[in-house]
């Protein structure tokens, strides 16, 4: 009977529409969940006769059911904090994280470091990245984002470059005295070095003009910096010339001696190769020292040693590199957030606890860098938000309501009908 059917079909509404209110009730509660993806229902109608059969046509509905509840993976709006592990994904991608379960997935980014060093989530699940070999460079290597090392070591100093330009109206009848560096040459400039102990040492380059684009140079340290040297004497430890060519430019460098012994615990005979510039007959340009006839003066000089440091903070790059900051001024790439790519997001499974892992509908995951394949950039400190919008959700919610309260009352009309048929045999 029609009027039995239609009882059904209107409660097939009910439970949809029960359904749905729970879809959205769910949304509106994770309103302040960091990275949650609002979801909604998918219904689908429900045909049960055809009076015409394969002919078409004439067909009798037989109310909806809820075919699927696909969550929308729109991006959540960006809010800075003050925590600088804090990472929020812009654009694709998803953290692909491990624990007890396996390898799982999410877009909460609200990550801490726990007390064996390693990067995970409030749950405690560790964060994926790739590896840093011993120098810092990122490797494919796929393991626990964690902090291993909190000293580095020591480095001494294997080459100074130097950038400045010498004088060519110096006098070249000025000879340089070694017991009187200061006054007998022409011009002078200082560097601070390290030893294989990482302590520092000033060493002082004298140049002096003995010919037409000829300069000598001689590295100088303090004698009580020096194995057997004598206190508040300069003893040299290395030397060498310098030519130029007519326009002032940089033609050839000569190292005739460079062995340094500090003092303290050094190793002996330390390499220190003092770089004045790609000179001219290496077919360079000649131009990071020259000769021109302007006042002698050193530019700049860079030393690639430094002292032993701890370790005093940690940053994250857009590119998701963790790099350790130290206290003697370094700075050492430990490990890069991976990013999980999925062909279908739709598809992910959700787990709870902000999770996701991945199905058959999915796709399996490929994890890459941040801002690679199409993937997403990673922000420091900062955090995504929900994709909640409360007054959509309202909205959705009074309209469930109303076509729950129109099925129900398609409802309350078939009883109505049914009682009637059944007073009929009173009649």
């Amino acid at each position: 009977m029609g009027i039995l059917s239609s009882m059904f079909t209107g409660i097939t509404g009910l439970q949809g529409q029960g359904e749905a209110l729970g879809i959205y009730s769910d949304n509106i509660a994770n309103a302040n969940t960091t990275g949650f993806k609002t979801s909604r229902p998918e219904f689908q109608d429900v045909i049960s006769k055809s009076l015409k059969g394969a002919m078409g046509g004439n067909q009798i509905g037989r109310g909806t059911r809820l075919a699927a509840v696909n969550p929308i993976f729109s991006q959540g709006s960006i809010t800075q904090t003050d925590s600088a592990t804090d990472l929020a994904i812009t654009g694709d991608g998803f953290f692909p994280i491990r624990g007890i379960d396996g390898v799982s997935y999410t877009r909460n980014g609200t990550f801490r470091f726990d007390k064996d060093g390693k990067l995970v989530t409030v749950d405690g699940y560790k964060v994926q990245g790739f590896q840093s070999d011993e120098k810092g460079k990122i490797s494919s290597k796929m393991g626990d984002i964690s902090v291993d090392r909190t000293v580095v070591d020591a480095k001494p100093t294997s080459k100074v470059d130097l950038f400045m330009n010498l004088d060519v109206r110096a006098d070249t009848k000025l000879e340089f005295d070694p017991e009187k560096p200061e006054t007998t040459a022409h011009f002078a400039t200082g560097v601070t070095v390290n030893d294989s102990a990482g302590t520092a040492h000033v060493v002082t380059l004298y140049f002096n003009r003995v010919g037409d684009g000829e300069w000598d140079w001689r590295a100088m340290a303090r004698g009580e910096d020096i194995q057997g040297g004598e206190k508040d004497k300069m003893t040299e430890q290395a030397n060498g010339k310098l030519h130029f060519d007519t326009d002032g430019r940089l033609l050839e460098q000569k190292t005739n001696k460079n062995s340094f012994n500090f003092a303290k615990g050094a190793i002996k005979d330390q390499k220190i190769n003092f770089n004045f510039g790609e000179d001219k007959k290496s077919n360079g340009t000649g131009l990071a020292v020259t000769q021109y006839g302007t006042n002698s003066e050193a530019y700049k000089t860079i030393q690639d040693g430094f002292t032993a440091g701890t370790l005093s903070g940690l940053t994250f790059n857009d590119d998701g590199i963790l790099a350790a900051v130290y206290s003697n001024g370094q700075n050492f790439n430990l490990a890069q957030i991976g990013l999980a790519k999925f062909e279908n997001s739709e598809g992910l499974f959700k787990v709870g606890q902000n999770r996701f892992r991945e199905s058959r509908a999915s796709g399996q995951a490929t994890i890459g860098a941040p801002q690679a394949g199409g993937r997403g950039s990673v922000t420091s400190k900062a955090l995504e938000s929900s994709t909640t919008d409360i007054a959509n959700e309202f909205i959705n919610l009074m309209t469930a309501q109303r076509n729950f309260q129109a099925n129900s009352k398609v409802v309350t009309v078939a009883d109505e009908m049914m009682q009637e048929v059944l007073n009929m045999k009173r009649n």
